[in-house]
């Protein structure tokens, strides 16, 4: 058995390829769908909100994965778990391949978000559990970037499929691909959790989602997720925000398919090139100076976004906010996940990770959702300036709360 708590003791090489490159694959088939969510939404008769809810069902099934995933990953284990997602996504996209009418679309989607939130979490319990602290956060960084490498190499491959095809549902069938390549890797390489520690058997993986359920984890910390929770929570909102108004405001201004998806993919190249430095800024200095950072300049790009629907240019206006708003959220790579697991208890972190994302994905869930109301109620760049001024309160709620709950329990071990 391997020491977890050892730096020098980590079998790095043994588990770094079996640990990422799932994730990977995975991150490459979601980062394709992204972009042309609302405008497959739009072709099938949704107007411009409908196709914003319609893209919110993913991270709406985020929200509802996070309910049953951390006790589902403490019984069957990171890699079923996994596995068992890479499934239940495909059912998903074969949803939203036949998809003829715009709710059927969104439940494909919705199903598509309950995989991802079950793949995430159960990755994410891994490091938890066996990343020496001393690098937490650049591994937990280094697992953001993955989903960022994803998000690079998404959309540039839809892109493609779209000047190929002329159509952009044809981008589901590239998830569907990345999605039985994360199993056959699943299966074939070795469990990165064998060259760590000894599995544990059934019976001890349903004890101790017994012992710690989520919803008894929920009320046992309810004082950090009802403050630090809300902090995470408008992270995830400015970030779900980012993936939603994009590809909305180019379906706005008339940017045709193919183009939006190579902006977002242009500035996904600057997200993925900053996240190991995000980690390492946060083991060598404290969470504060990425999360306080990243929340300003994702607040502040949606209010430079909210001025320019009409104004001269807005094309140019739109890859200059999506190059921002990638800057803003490269250098917070992995603050929520390293937050989280400063906080879960390294023996069963499924728990409480399944609350912390559950708070945090509230918020994703939401921001889709408020756009989509906002832009009804009053337009497009109303919803970009109600974001913009969510971010700047994030950013005071992760100044105030972060230093109070995380540092101390990183600092002195307690879980």
């Amino acid at each position: 058995m391997t020491d977890a708590a050892s730096p020098e003791r980590f079998p790095w090489r043994q588990v770094v390829v079996a640990a990422f490159l799932p994730t990977i694959l995975f991150s490459v088939g979601e980062g394709a769908i992204l972009p042309i969510i609302p405008v497959v939404a739009h072709d099938l008769g949704a107007g411009l909100s409908g196709a914003g809810l319609i893209a919110a069902m993913i991270v709406i099934g985020e929200l509802l994965g996070d309910l049953p995933a951390g006790a589902l990953v403490a019984r069957i284990g990171e890699r079923t778990a996994m596995i068992g997602a890479s499934v239940l996504s495909i059912g998903g996209l074969a949803l939203a391949l036949v998809a003829r009418d715009p709710w059927v679309l969104g439940l494909g989607i919705l199903v598509i978000g309950v995989a991802t939130a079950t793949f995430g979490l159960a990755r994410h319990a891994f490091m938890t559990s066996f990343v020496p602290p001393a690098y937490r956060a650049r591994a937990l960084s280094t697992l953001g970037g993955t989903f960022r490498l994803g998000h690079l190499i998404g959309p540039f491959a839809t892109a493609g499929v779209i000047q190929l095809t002329g159509l952009a549902a044809n981008a589901f069938w590239i998830h569907l691909v990345a999605c039985l390549a994360a199993i056959v890797v699943l299966v074939v390489l070795r469990d990165p959790e064998d060259a760590v520690t000894t599995r544990p058997g059934p019976a001890a993986r349903e004890a101790a989602g017994e012992q710690h359920g989520l919803f008894r984890t929920i009320r046992a910390e309810r004082r950090v997720l009802g403050t630090l929770g809300v902090g995470a929570a408008l992270v995830a909102a400015l970030r779900a925000s980012r993936t939603v108004i994009l590809p909305l405001w180019a379906l706005s201004i008339g940017v045709d398919e193919a183009t939006t998806a190579i902006i977002i993919g242009s500035a996904a190249a600057l997200d993925f090139a900053l996240f190991y430095a995000g980690g390492w800024i946060m083991d060598r200095f404290g969470r504060l100076w990425t999360a306080v950072p990243s929340m300003l300049g994702l607040g502040s790009s949606h209010l430079v976004l909210s001025l320019t629907h009409d104004a001269p240019g807005a094309v140019v206006w739109l890859a200059v906010v999506a190059g921002l708003l990638s800057l803003s959220n490269g250098i917070g790579a992995g603050i929520l996940m390293t937050l989280g697991a400063d906080l879960a208890d390294p023996a069963h972190p499924g728990p409480f990770l399944g609350a912390w994302r559950f708070t945090g994905d509230a918020g994703a869930a939401v921001a889709p959702v408020l756009i989509a109301a906002v832009t009804a109620a009053a337009s497009l760049p109303v919803a970009a300036a109600v974001m913009g001024v969510l971010g700047l309160v994030g950013a005071v709620n992760l100044r105030v709360y972060v230093p109070r709950y995380a540092a101390p329990r990183r600092e002195s071990g307690v879980r």
